[in-house]
């Protein structure tokens, strides 16, 4: 069966009908793409137009896997095609290019890759209801929401850019990744709709996606003359550093996995990823706001428009707000309601989300806002009417109390916690809701975030209180089995009978006892394939897809570089620092050092007491130490040009702007046992750099 064959009969009647069924709308929608740009990318895949695999090992759909994409297509609600009509409807103009390059030199955002979507084609290693979200975040282009008073640019980067027209200028609501994107879409709306400054910029919450271009629309000393405010809700900076900087590099090469930002793009490869196509690859970057957001609902006037934000922490982000403009009947509902339900354990990392506050949040908004006739957010497309408007946010708002109540139903029945996620079962009635389909969470994902939140860990089996490390299980587990051979001619059983779940957790224990054995991890890798093929959620697809990727071929070159902006560390309070040194510090190295030393930031009054004792590194602010051995005194704008990369401290110290009074023993021994983290561990043994295969530059 040759790559792009294998569809059955029955999978061919059923994607044909779905074709039919959404094909006037479909073209339309990709009639306002842009042509293809003449800068190349080298995640262009050019087998995936002909839809065949961009791996030489990589296998088509198996007939299992057919039949499970079929049996889920089944239930699809295909004949509702309203988010079709409301992911075109406004729009002003097209994308002048389908490319925009980094300051850097290579491309930073692109939909060239996503080409081979234009086409009128089922692609059977796509679950069809994902194609379809594929297809609709395909638009791309200025819209206008409200006349004359919202737009939006759409299909530049995971996020939307918001333009709300106000009395001298733009008001900005979330201004996408990077600054080289964040300015093309400014350029491209003053273009179109005449040119305004900008007078505002609101960040909906504390995710880079929706702060990290805003140099690219600002210019910080605007900012400090008070020509432009930037509006947060309360808790902004300290959630948006400390989530990109503490658990920063492991979040890093995380993303790429859930992510899959260096995957072909291709029918066997990243396809979407659910709230937009992909993240943008230019420079991230911060300004702190001027004004916090503190109340849980407070009113302001900017720029002649009245907006009244609700707080909404420890939703989708520690610190998020929806906000509500009266005058217009307007809700932007930020990244809680959009066109798909959310992650409560993001695979990434992050902090597990409180689907409980959630779903209390959404419902706050909807007694609060009731009469909205059009709802728009961070993410994909409005809605209009304020009869669909509360449909989409009633569904939302039910999937994330039924995930919360059901699961802790079955937690408290006794069903143990490492099954709940094979039992639970979203509500026949949500699954039938297109805003109620999980393209970036994962059911069985949130069931398993909800219980480790309440829960924990443990599932009540001692065995798994302290296991062994997983080479030692591996072993153990391939020594009972008869040996390597028996494993995997077992798995390879398994994959042809269609049971991948159960490939993957037997033969991970190959992979992790003989990290050498390429066969195992290839039949590894072919149950990977199957999964991602199987799922409707990006975050499990590109999971799956990644990895297998990985087995196959090791890790792409250029997944070394972090994504840790110098903004985003120079924006870090003093005490964040600190405790970001002791994260770094191998404590290994540190047997036997027992000192304390003093920071000294004389222009903002902050003091700090540094302690290394029993290899931890520990402070406090407002206290010193009479007895410190050292004692470093430094102007908090020289501290953030060394954050930065600007300056280093002997710099400073050779300009008269840094001191450092006393022994310079701890000062030396804490900067020889730093550590530099990179993002390019392996998840799998031996599969770092193993038979690397070129990829592209990560910025």
């Amino acid at each position: 069966m040759t790559h792009g064959s294998g569809r059955n009969e029955a999978a061919s009647r059923l994607a044909g009908a779905a074709r039919r069924r959404r094909a006037g709308l479909l073209l339309l929608a990709l009639a306002s793409l842009p042509a293809p740009a003449a800068a190349q990318n080298p995640l262009v895949d050019p087998a995936a137009r002909a839809n065949r695999h961009f791996h030489p090992e990589g296998k088509p759909p198996s007939a299992a896997t057919l039949a499970v994409r079929e049996a889920g297509a089944r239930t699809l609600p295909f004949d509702d095609l309203r988010d079709f009509e409301e992911a075109q409807r406004g729009l002003i103009a097209p994308l002048p290019a389908s490319t925009v390059m980094a300051d850097a030199g290579h491309i930073a955002w692109d939909l060239e890759s996503y080409q081979w979507l234009r086409q009128e084609r089922d692609f059977p290693s796509i679950h069809p209801s994902l194609l379809r979200m594929a297809r609709l975040n395909m638009n791309a282009g200025l819209y206008e929401v409200l006349p004359g008073r919202i737009y939006q640019v759409r299909g530049l980067d995971l996020a939307n850019m918001t333009f709300i027209r106000g009395k001298t200028g733009w008001i900005l609501f979330d201004v996408l990744t990077t600054k080289e994107v964040a300015r093309f879409a400014l350029d491209f709306v003053n273009r179109t709709l005449g040119s305004r400054p900008v007078t505002a910029v609101v960040y909906s919450h504390s995710h880079i996606d929706h702060f990290g271009g805003v140099r690219g629309v600002v210019e910080e000393a605007d900012v400090r003359a008070g020509r432009v405010q930037i509006i947060a809700p309360r808790g902004f900076l300290d959630e948006a550093v400390a989530e990109n900087v503490f658990a920063g590099n492991a979040m890093s090469r995380r993303s790429r996995i859930q992510y899959a930002t260096i995957l072909q793009r291709s029918p066997f490869g990243h396809v979407d990823q659910s709230l937009g196509k992909n993240v943008s690859a230019g420079v991230p970057t911060l300004i702190a706001p001027t004004r916090e957001i503190a109340g849980d609902l407070e009113e302001l006037t900017v720029d002649g428009v009245r907006i009244l934000f609700q707080n909404t922490p420890d939703t989708e982000a520690p610190a998020e707000m929806n906000s509500w403009f009266p005058d217009w009947k307007a809700f932007w509902a930020a990244e809680n309601v959009t066109a798909t339900v959310h992650n409560i354990y993001t695979l990434r990392g992050a902090q597990t989300r409180d689907a409980h506050n959630w779903a209390k949040q959404i419902n706050r908004a909807i007694h609060l806002f009731p009469d909205a006739e059009v709802m728009f957010a961070s993410h994909h497309w409005p809605r209009w009417g304020n009869a669909r408007v509360m449909e989409v946010m009633r569904a939302q708002r039910d999937a994330y109390a039924h995930l919360h109540q059901r699961t802790l139903h079955l937690a408290n029945r006794g069903v143990p916690i490492s099954q709940i996620h094979n039992v639970y079962e979203v509500p026949r009635s949500l699954q039938r809701q297109w805003a109620a389909r999980s393209y970036h969470g994962a059911v069985r994902n949130n069931v398993r975030g909800i219980l480790n939140r309440h829960l924990g860990f443990w599932d009540g089996s001692p065995s798994n209180l302290d296991p062994p490390p997983a080479e030692v299980t591996g072993r153990l587990f391939v020594e009972m089995m008869g040996g390597a051979a028996r494993v995997i001619a077992r798995g390879r059983a398994l994959n042809a009978a269609g049971r991948y779940r159960e490939t993957a957790q037997l033969v991970q224990h190959l992979v992790f006892a003989e990290p050498e054995n390429q066969e195992g991890r290839a039949v590894l890798a072919d149950a990977y394939e199957q999964l991602g093929y199987q799922d409707e959620s990006t975050s499990f697809r590109n999971s799956y897809l990644q990895l297998a990727a990985e087995l196959r071929t090791g890790l792409a070159e250029g997944m070394a570089a972090g994504s840790t902006s110098a903004d985003i560390v120079g924006a870090m309070t003093t005490g964040q620092w600190l405790d970001y040194l002791a994260i770094s510090l191998d404590s290994d190295r540190a047997a036997g050092w027992a000192w304390t030393m003093n920071l000294i930031i004389p222009d903002t009054g902050e003091q700090f007491k540094i302690e290394m004792s029993n290899q931890a590194l520990t402070s406090i602010a407002g206290f010193t130490d009479p007895k410190a051995a050292l004692t470093i005194t430094v102007e908090r704008a020289d501290l953030s040009d060394v954050l930065r990369g600007r300056k280093t401290f002997e710099q400073l110290e050779a300009e008269g702007r840094a001191r450092l009074a006393g022994d310079r023993t701890p000062w030396n021994q804490l900067r020889s046992a730093l550590t530099r983290f990179t993002p390019d561990f392996a998840i799998f043994p031996g599969t770092r750099n193993a038979r690397a295969v070129p990829g592209p530059a990560v910025p």
